[in-house]
This record gives structure tokens, C-alpha cells and sequence, in this order.
């Protein structure tokens, strides 16, 4: 039997797409093996309300990925009646991080996966950084991925910190959200250049980490992204 601690990995969805004309879970496959380098068991997770408590109960830590959707208007500083449809993955998400936190299971937030988990603690978002800020640097990057894109500083005595090893690095970036503001949640870890938070903690919690950009895409050893990977299945194997 393996012993390798599982880690969840929340999927994408689509409601039709290249894959399928009906609705179906999407992700890359970075993301599985970046967690299997790192010594963990990748498994991913479906939008099942049902089964969270047992997903909670046998998983050793959650991976919330990237993924581009709208969030409620109040997300996003707006009036709270606003009409609006929230997608299956934010219906689910939400209330998956909630619970993660209330179990106080190691959680890597990713890009939209940070997002929401400094949303559900308060936070609230510029709809669009490139319009909302004056800067240099275009977030919504069209490079590949696998490219780095702007620096990033890490901020001195935070877990992330600890982790990475270093007082700045190099990353890639593909958002187009932005957090306004720290709240009284969750500690600000990592920031750009131009004042863009690009990471995030939740004090008193185990591991509980997001990270703007996609550190997916640099799971090899000696790569300060990849750190991030070893330190969740550390975490998930310790629980």
C-alpha cells in the first residue's frame, strides 16, 4: 500500500467545450504532476456537496487550482443585489475552503484558488488589475505559462518565506482579479513590483497558503516553486 498522503485536487468546469458539448471537469495535467514529484498522491475531486466530508476525511491536503470565472458583485466591492449566476465551481469552492479551514486541512490556493480563499476571509478584488492599476506589468500575461513573466518580493518572516528560501523570485502570472487590500484573515506573503498582492497565509492554520501566479509549471528540484509542493505533502503527511 502506498504511502504517499493523498492530495485533492479540485477540478475545473465547462459547461461545453472542445472536450465535450455537455458539461465536464476540466484541468491540466501539471498540477498532478507537480504533486506526485513532490511525494504526494494526486486525486482529483468532483463537485459532490455529498461527499466533501469524506473527501475532508480522507484527503491529507487540498490543491484549489487556477481557473477564470466571475465572483459575486460584493467580491468585487458592488452592491450585493446585483443579479447574478455564480458558476458550479464558486457555488462548490466556497463552501470546500470553509470547510478546509474548519478542519484546518494544508490548502495550496493557486491563482483562482487564492482568490477565493482570501475571498471567503473578507477580501475584495479589482475586477480587472490592468484597468484598475497604473503598472507595467500586464498580469493577464499571453506568454506561455511556462515563461516568467515580473518579479515578485516575499515578505520577510512569513511561512512563505520559510519555504521558498529567498527574499524574491521570479514568476509567471495569468490573472485578470486583483485583491484590493490584507484583511484581518489572512497575512499578505508576497507582493509585486507594482503593489500587486501576489500571495497570501491564513495565520494559526497548519498550512494554509495561496499564491497568484502557477507554480505548477516549475515542479523541478531546486526551483524555490516547487518548494511549495514539498512543503504541502510535508504537511498533508504530518496530518
Amino acid at each position: 500500500m502506498s504511502n504517499r498522503p493523498i492530495i485533492g485536487v479540485l477540478m475545473d468546469f465547462e459547461a461545453s467545450g472542445s472536450f465535450s458539448s455537455r458539461p465536464h471537469y476540466a484541468i491540466r495535467t501539471a498540477y498532478f504532476d507537480a504533486v506526485w514529484k513532490a511525494g504526494g498522491m494526486p486525486v482529483a475531486l468532483p463537485y459532490l456537496a455529498d461527499a466533501l466530508p469524506e473527501y475532508l476525511d480522507h484527503c491529507g491536503a487540498i490543491i484549489t487550482p487556477g481557473g477564470s470565472y466571475p465572483f459575486p458583485p460584493q467580491w468585487y466591492g458592488k452592491a450585493a443585489d446585483i443579479p447574478t449566476e455564480l458558476e458550479p465551481r464558486f457555488r462548490f469552492e466556497t463552501d470546500f475552503t470553509l470547510a478546509a479551514m474548519d478542519r484546518d486541512m494544508p490548502m495550496l490556493g493557486i491563482c483562482a484558488g487564492m482568490q477565493v480563499m482570501a475571498g471567503v476571509l473578507g477580501g475584495t478584488f479589482h475586477e480587472d488589475v490592468r484597468v484598475d492599476i497604473e503598472t507595467s506589468i500586464d498580469h493577464l500575461d499571453e506568454r506561455p505559462a511556462e515563461e516568467l513573466a515580473h518579479s515578485v518580493r516575499i515578505i520577510p518572516d512569513t511561512r512563505l518565506h520559510g519555504i521558498v528560501g529567498h527574499d524574491e523570485i521570479s514568476v509567471n502570472t495569468a490573472h485578470r482579479e486583483a485583491l484590493h487590500d490584507a484583511v484581518d484573515g489572512f497575512t499578505v506573503n508576497a507582493v509585486a513590483p507594482d503593489g500587486v498582492i501576489e500571495g497570501i497565509e491564513v495565520p494559526g492554520k497548519r498550512f494554509m497558503l495561496g499564491v497568484q501566479w502557477h507554480p505548477e509549471f516549475f515542479a523541478n528540484e531546486g526551483d524555490p516553486n516547487f518548494e511549495l509542493f514539498k512543503a504541502l505533502v510535508e504537511a498533508a503527511a504530518k496530518r
